[in-house]
């Protein structure tokens, strides 16, 4: 039995950040025994770690599945409208996904926050909130264009940013990610310690 051995401890900041103060110790503590009694004499350092890590991204997109999901979503439908309704005028659908957009990365900072009580875990969920949403905006989007490749869906989808727009939109969307996750986080945290402090 290893003892003596931790894992990088920034997995653990992400494990606190995304789990409720009342689930932290309890899941911290098990990963922590396997990781040390068997894993890492079996494995070694550095799988041992890579091990740690997995299962506390696991952790960590579970905790926001269900708005990484809404996200994605309302990025295909997005897609579709755009792909399948064409238009020369896109404003309003711009604004409407925009404020969809804003307002679930906000949202799950908020909630991520006040379950966790820490405003890191604002920021850290809208990041994970937005991988998995692009990871199902990206599965939509080749599988309406394997589905839907005549003329007529090709120059829409052209007119409305192009096939690359549905797969380079990740990268463009971590930095709103992160700004409005720690909003959200920020504010989701001081109702979390208000809640705590002056219960009704």
């Amino acid at each position: 039995m290893t003892t003596n051995v931790t894992p990088p401890a920034w997995a653990e900041t992400v494990l606190r950040a995304v789990l409720k103060p009342t689930d932290f110790a309890t899941v911290s503590g098990d990963l922590l025994e396997e990781y040390r009694e068997t894993v890492y004499p079996a494995r070694g350092r550095q799988n041992a770690d890579r091990w740690y890590v997995v299962q506390i991204f696991g952790f960590a997109m579970r905790s926001v599945a269900l708005w990484g999901a809404l996200f994605g979503f309302a990025e295909v439908a997005r897609t579709a409208l755009d792909w399948f309704v064409p238009t020369h005028d896109f404003s309003v659908r711009s604004a409407v996904s925009t404020y969809v957009g804003i307002g679930l990365l906000l949202t799950t900072g908020f909630w991520s926050a006040w379950r966790s009580g820490s405003v890191a875990s604002g920021p850290v969920s809208a990041t994970l909130t937005v991988i998995i949403g692009e990871i199902i905006s990206s599965i939509g989007a080749a599988a309406m264009l394997v589905m839907f490749h005549d003329p007529r869906t090709m120059s829409a989808m052209e007119a409305s940013g192009g096939l690359s727009e549905a797969f380079t939109l990740p990268i463009i969307l971590v930095l709103p990610a992160l700004l409005l996750g720690t909003l959200g986080g920020a504010l989701g945290a001081a109702a979390h310690a208000k809640v705590r402090i002056d219960p009704v």
